[in-house]
């Protein structure tokens, strides 16, 4: 591994610029020891240290390592099959580190009950260990308890109505490892369903539903502020009938998400979600399948067959069926498509959804916190470089970065 060659405990990354996201730092060095982050400041205020390595990164720029907080699969890997043994999980955990993510939440779709206790279980037993990239330290379940009208690619089989016996089962079974569930709020039991997922830790997210603004707002008194991928999975916002997309863009309490693949939300459409929420209620995610990362092929998300052509992931009958996307792209896009300001682009991918999953050590560039760092190429935005806990997990091959034992003050 990389970071092999590294002797000392402590290293300084130096680059042009950082986002913290909620400053910018210019000329900044940012010092770690071991998996934290001691100190962060421009470079001229380090002194050189031989027991220190520097890695001099000029030609880049630093934020908080991603955080994707909806991603199906990746580098062949689908999360909803676990079960099966069939794909190694290490590598979406390695595939998503080259792009820039540290942390993320592997995301089960609606499966028949013994199935989807399996995978639960399975994700219980893998997610103690250490990956070489990124890692999880939890899951997220999209359904089962959704509506079939708005059910996307999922199969409208295993789509039930809520049944409190199965859910506290489902509970049970992962083992305080459930962090998200999506669940559709006009069904019978919903406000139950919410009271269960609150007391359990667990955040109830509404998402694939037809609700109308009662059950919607019903729904958020109970403590479901947060909603699973706006606009999609759920009626067209209207201007004489508001539904869930309306009500979500414009009561503050609610949290939403918005996939930045450009074909999931028009780019203007990203926009006004960007100009209407509040600034640290935007969460980007990438709805990734197992075909993030590799060529265009057939996949699959759960027992559905897609096919993926020019990147676009479809089913059989031409349904969506999630994204190829990374956060990198997806980062790229937000800056593009919206009027944020940089640094509160870079906190929809870092410290806002640390904030929404209490991962009170990261999403930040602050001393104290876990060293999660990505950098980019200042010119192009791609993933050059990335830190997990103090340890390099991915470079870039076109990258030359040395160790340096030099003046930092240059």
């Amino acid at each position: 591994m990389f970071t092999s060659k590294l002797k000392a405990k402590r290293t300084l990354f130096i680059a042009d610029h950082c986002f913290t996201p909620e400053q910018k730092i210019i000329n900044s060095a940012i010092l770690c020891e071991d998996t934290k982050i001691t100190a962060i400041g421009n470079a001229s205020a380090f002194s050189p240290d031989p027991e220190v390595n520097i890695f001099d990164l000029r030609g880049t720029y630093a934020v908080p390592g991603f955080i994707d907080t909806h991603i199906h699969g990746a580098g062949g890997f689908d999360s909803s099959t676990v079960d099966e043994g069939y794909e190694d999980f290490k590598l979406m955990c390695k595939t998503l580190g080259s792009h820039g993510v540290t942390y993320f939440l592997p995301t089960i779709v609606s499966r028949p009950t013994k199935k989807l206790l399996a995978s639960i279980s399975a994700f219980v037993t893998m997610l103690d260990k250490d990956y070489e990239g990124a890692n999880a330290d939890g899951i997220r379940l999209e359904g089962p308890y959704i509506n079939k009208i708005k059910r996307g690619s999922q199969n409208g089989d295993f789509i039930r109505p809520i049944d409190l016996g199965e859910l506290r089962e489902i509970i049970s079974e992962g083992r305080g490892k459930i962090k998200i569930m999506t669940f559709a709020p006009e069904l019978e039991n919903s406000i139950k369903l919410i009271e269960e997922l609150k007391s359990n830790n667990i955040i109830p997210s509404m998402g694939h539903t037809m609700a109308d603004e009662n059950d919607v707002l019903k729904a958020i008194e109970a403590g479901a502020v947060h909603c699973t991928h706006l606009y999609n999975g759920m009626p067209v916002l209207h201007h004489r009938s508001v539904g869930i997309a309306g009500v979500a863009l414009t009561d503050d309490r609610v949290t939403v998400e918005i996939i930045l693949d450009g074909y999931h939300i028009h780019p203007r459409m990203i926009d006004i979600v960007c100009r209407t929420k509040p600034k640290d209620k935007i969460i980007g995610v990438s709805d990734a399948i197992q075909g993030a990362g590799l060529n265009d092929g057939s996949y699959h998300l759960g027992m559905t067959q897609i096919k993926v052509k020019n990147g676009r992931p479809v089913t059989n009958d031409g349904t969506i069926a999630g994204t190829t996307l990374t956060l990198e792209e997806g980062w790229s896009h937000l800056i593009s498509y919206s009027q944020l300001d940089i640094k509160d682009a870079a906190a929809c991918l870092t410290i806002n959804p640390a904030r929404l999953l209490n991962l009170k050590d990261q999403g930040e560039l602050l001393p104290g916190k876990d060293a999660n760092i990505a950098f980019f190429n200042i010119k192009t935005n791609k993933a050059l470089l990335t830190v997990r806990k103090g340890k390099i997990v991915y470079i870039d091959k076109s990258c030359n970065f040395n160790l340096k034992k030099q003046n930092i003050n240059k």
